[in-house]
């Protein structure tokens, strides 16, 4: 009778942390309940922790043997909490795409190691081992992917590394993943090497899979390895009959295939190409692709700018990673509201990939309390360029670029972007004239009406609203 009660509370837990689950991903839906939201899902998850480690092994008695197993499990949940508490306080927001990146990683490291676990205790049960090496080579296909991804965004592995035909490997490669794991299941093997060999071969992968792909494609990738690790999670969910490990999978996954996919609209990608076809390769061809309509530029110090925003009527604000690499969302927060406390109507245009990482930098004005009411997405605030007196780009560059839209022969070709080029003027903050993370040349820079702000963003920004200031 006690057990039968321990189960009832038990499935009431899982059923609880479901809906939280659920909920907490409507919230943050939205910027303005995105941390409530964050907060009400991880408060979920600990009561599915709490619930299983406490209720679930309460059918195992109360031995020496399992009161160890209960120390362990604790040692570890503190050890994993100290380190991701601490870890998540001292990052940077420049380092935030990497972090979480990393954080992915772990959770498909998770699901293989449940899979390397659990494949003897299931041996002749067919659908069993079908569940559990589609969630290991999942699941280790999204950790070796992830821990490339980190390497390609803080610098350590700054160059896509291309094998011969590597589009041809990679997929043939694939298939014998498959090939092979179809044959452990219908031969019923038990073979510890067998199993590790697949294992290793779903790492390789991995590596394989992102190894080749541009910086510029970064975004895409984030999105989809965390659907990966949301369906691994999910096959977790089946082995265990578990319905929270289920709903959280199922809901990671979903949710990732969907930003995927407005990632891939975002950047003129299909789903298909991001999968079979040249992926990344754009970023490649990036140095020796069609050369820029080059010209003249012109420079512009920061007493001119804020002579021309003072008496401007409607500014736009495009953040870009430099922003962030130079932490400048207080002070460009500082400019937002000096200008309009002159009349001046102010809004911040946020292109779907700006940044490292979807979202990067919601996350990061956020951060300065700016309003999300003045955050625009793409398609929202290009029909205003044309009425906009002066854009303001700071730190961004390929989210920008015309080549886009007029350059056939650019990498970029096809991607939507932010019209800033129909506004009056443009005002762009860069430190020089580099490329950005496609690395290709920015035809806005030629532009007649486009002015170069040259300076690290943070003291740039600064010296503009010194300026500003004794106007």
């Amino acid at each position: 009778m006690h057990f039968m009660i321990t189960d009832y509370i038990l499935e009431i837990a899982y059923l609880a942390a479901s809906v939280t689950f659920v909920l907490g991903l409507k919230l943050m839906a939205n910027p303005k309940t995105a941390r409530k939201g964050n907060l009400i899902a991880a408060a979920g998850m600990c009561v599915a922790v709490a619930g299983t480690v406490f209720l679930y092994d309460d059918h195992h008695g109360h031995t020496s043997r399992e009161s160890v197993k209960l120390i362990l499990i604790a040692l570890a949940i503190v050890i994993g909490t100290v380190i991701g508490w601490v870890t998540a306080k001292k990052v940077k927001m420049t380092a935030m795409p990497e972090l979480v990146s990393l954080f992915n990683g772990m959770g498909g490291a998770c699901a293989a190691l449940i899979g390397l676990m659990e494949f003897h205790h299931n041996t002749g049960n067919i659908s069993a081992v079908m569940t559990i090496l589609a969630g290991m080579i999942i699941g280790s296909v999204s950790f070796a992917g992830s821990i490339i991804a980190f390497m390609k965004l803080n610098g350590t592995m700054s160059k896509p590394v291309r094998l011969p035909s590597y589009n041809l490997i990679n997929n043939i490669f694939l298939l014998a993943l498959f090939a092979d794991a179809a044959w452990m299941i219908y031969s019923g093997t038990s073979s510890s090497l067998m199993l590790y060999l697949l294992f290793a071969a779903a790492l390789l992968y991995g590596v394989l899979f992102v190894i080749p792909i541009g910086g510029a494609d970064m975004p895409v990738v984030i999105s989809l390895l965390n659907s990966f690790t949301g369906l691994a999670a999910a096959f977790g969910g089946f082995l265990y009959h578990n319905q929270v490990m289920l709903t959280g999978g199922i809901l990671v996954g979903s949710a990732g295939t969907l930003l995927t996919i407005v990632m891939c609209k975002a950047m003129n990608r299909s789903l298909s190409n991001v999968i079979f076809g040249a992926f990344g390769e754009g970023s490649a061809k990036a140095a020796g692709g069609a050369a820029a309509a080059k010209g003249s530029t012109k420079d512009i110090g920061a007493t001119d700018v804020a002579v021309l925003m003072n008496y401007s009527k409607k500014v736009v604000l495009v953040p870009g990673y430099g922003l962030a690499v130079a932490q400048a969302q207080h002070v460009i927060h500082e400019l937002e509201m000096l200008l309009e406390e002159r009349g001046v109507e102010v809004k911040y245009a946020i292109h779907p990939v700006a940044g490292r990482m979807p979202g990067h930098m919601n996350v990061l004005l956020a951060e300065a309390n700016v309003d999300y009411g003045k955050l625009v997405e793409m398609d929202e605030i290009n029909p205003e360029f044309e009425n906009t007196d002066v854009v303001l780009i700071v730190g961004a560059n390929d989210v920008v670029n015309p080549a886009a839209k007029s350059n056939p022969a650019s990498p970029i070709y096809g991607m939507p972007i932010l019209e800033v080029d129909k506004a009056k003027n443009i005002i762009m903050n860069k430190r020089s004239m580099s490329a950005g993370y496609a690395g290709i040349d920015n035809d806005l820079f030629y532009n007649p009406k486009t002015s170069m702000f040259f300076g690290d963003a943070k003291k740039a920004l600064t010296d503009l609203v010194s300026e500003l200031k004794t106007l």
